[in-house]
């Protein structure tokens, strides 16, 4: 085996949300930071994300692992025209150019003011600096917008298989398996791309659920092909309003990109004879309540995807808060308020808060609700992954407080946190079996945290940048027609 195989790793990860209130800055981006080799490491040895299963990857391949640039934030709106180049400019600047071979870590729908497909830019500067023979592989999210642009200047793609996402750190290894494998010339990837004309909410995503499951289950049968060397099922993300939004399918075989074709072709088939059972139905508020009554045992989890923290939303909608906190049934939501969090702070433990609370990043997300209640606890807000996404990793959720308000306990953060691991409500001292109601702005992932608790889920319907009914947004972008904007056949 050759010991002298030196492969590069980098990355810039961030789904975007063109709907969502506000712009991503350069600074957004500051708090992941990781350019030396040395911080790489220790940040992310022994953890289950990408920049792990690189690690482990490169030494399971014997290879050397030359860290560039790694940054990411929470998704969020639109990247600036400045930030972008910045963000652009540095990775390809980090990346030398003596390598044998590049695993890109990326999500798959940035989107910036300047570029609609931000990973096919990054990798046409790559391209430029590098050329175009270094073997550059690109591990991504499932919410993927997929592109032709990214397969043609890539030689692999290896997304994720599920939804919640608990499968990066293993999506990481395979990429740096079928990197080493083409630096030493054992396959020669050749892939192919094809989407249906589907939008598809994260709601219906989750992998372990019909329709979802159907499409996962099918393109894990191609993979026992042995020429097959991987196929990635991306449900894309409908709230980038771009021209490749929608699910797609990449399919990569060892030198038989007309199997590729063929076998892409069949999963894209397929995912337009589902379209149909991909169309979700939430429920207001009021039979939410109704619902929630009828059942004897807690907790039953409220699900306000339209405030979906991990899809770029601002986590301080209040359409929910300002129902349940009238609500006589033991109740906790996490939201984000920084000046409410700062106020808490300044108060103290024990003390009584009249505050009005969220809904202050723009109307969609609705109107500050007035809250009386008591500071319970004060944190700084840094916890430490401990369920099975990105476990080890080091969450901030800022300043945090919690206040009880009657029934409800409600848990105020400084910075918006998505629901993706239990050690965000553990670390302030909150137990989820202890309520009748828990809220969550999520979609899917929350079950990552509350799965194991949940007696019950509801989809409540609310407005939102991240909201279920694709018909609230004014696609100004995307390829039409397109599933279920235009329901022709």
């Amino acid at each position: 085996m050759n010991h002298n195989i030196r492969i590069g790793v980098a990355g810039i990860f961030h789904e975007t949300n063109s709907f969502a209130p506000g712009r991503t800055e350069l600074d957004d981006f500051r708090g992941a930071w990781v350019e030396d080799a040395r911080v790489f490491d220790q940040k992310f040895r022994e953890t289950r994300t990408s920049m792990g299963g690189a690690i482990d990857g490169a030494e399971q391949e014997r290879a050397e692992l030359v860290p560039g640039l790694i940054t990411e934030t929470t998704p969020s709106a639109m990247v600036t025209r400045e930030a972008i180049e910045v963000l652009i400019d540095t990775l390809v600047g980090s990346i030398p150019q003596d390598l044998d071979g590049l695993l890109l870590i990326l999500h798959g729908a940035m989107v910036s003011e300047s570029y609609s497909d931000v990973e096919a830019e990054i990798l046409k500067r790559l391209r430029k600096k590098l050329g175009n023979i270094l073997p550059v592989v690109v591990t991504l999210d499932l919410h993927a917008n997929t592109s032709e642009a990214m397969v043609q200047q890539s030689t692999c793609i290896v997304g994720y298989d599920t939804y919640p996402h608990v499968d990066m750190y293993e999506r990481a290894v395979e990429g740096m398996e079928i990197l080493a494998a083409t630096i030493r010339n054992e396959i020669n990837p050749t892939a192919a791309w094809k989407a249906p004309g589907m939008l598809v909410t994260p709601q219906t995503m989750d992998t372990s659920a019909l329709p979802m499951k159907v499409l996962m289950d099918r393109a894990h049968e191609i993979e026992h092909d042995p020429q097959v060397l991987n196929v990635t099922v991306a449900g894309g993300f409908p709230y980038s309003d771009i021209p490749d939004a929608g699910m797609s399918f990449i399919v990569t075989t060892n030198n038989d990109e007309a199997w590729a074709q063929k076998c892409a072709n069949s999963l894209s088939q397929l995912a337009w004879d589902l379209k149909e059972k991909f169309v979700f139905q939430e429920v207001s508020i009021k039979e939410a309540v109704e619902l929630t009554l009828k059942y004897n045992e807690g907790p039953v989890i409220w699900i306000e995807g339209s405030d979906n923290v991990g899809g770029g939303s601002p986590a301080d909608a209040t359409h929910v808060l300002e129902h349940i906190v009238q609500l006589e049934q033991p109740s906790m939501m996490v939201i984000r308020d920084a000046e409410v969090a700062k106020k808490a702070h300044e108060l103290g433990v024990g003390h009584d808060i009249d505050c009005e609370l969220g809904g202050k990043s723009d109307r969609l997300h609705g109107q500050p609700v007035p809250i009386q209640g008591r500071i319970k606890r004060l944190y700084d807000g840094r916890f430490v992954h401990e369920g099975p996404y990105m476990t080890g990793k080091e969450g901030n959720m800022g300043k945090t407080a919690v206040i009880e308000s009657a029934y409800l306990t409600v848990v105020v953060t400084e910075l918006r946190v998505p629901p993706f691991d239990v050690a965000h409500v553990h670390s302030v001292g909150i137990k989820p079996i202890d309520y009748k109601i828990i809220v969550v702005k999520s979609a899917v992932a929350w079950k990552t945290s509350f799965g194991a608790v949940a007696r019950h889920e509801i989809n409540v319907d609310t407005p939102g940048c991240c909201s279920a009914n694709l018909n609230h947004f004014a696609y100004k972008h995307v390829n039409r027609p397109v599933y279920p904007l235009d329901c022709s056949e």
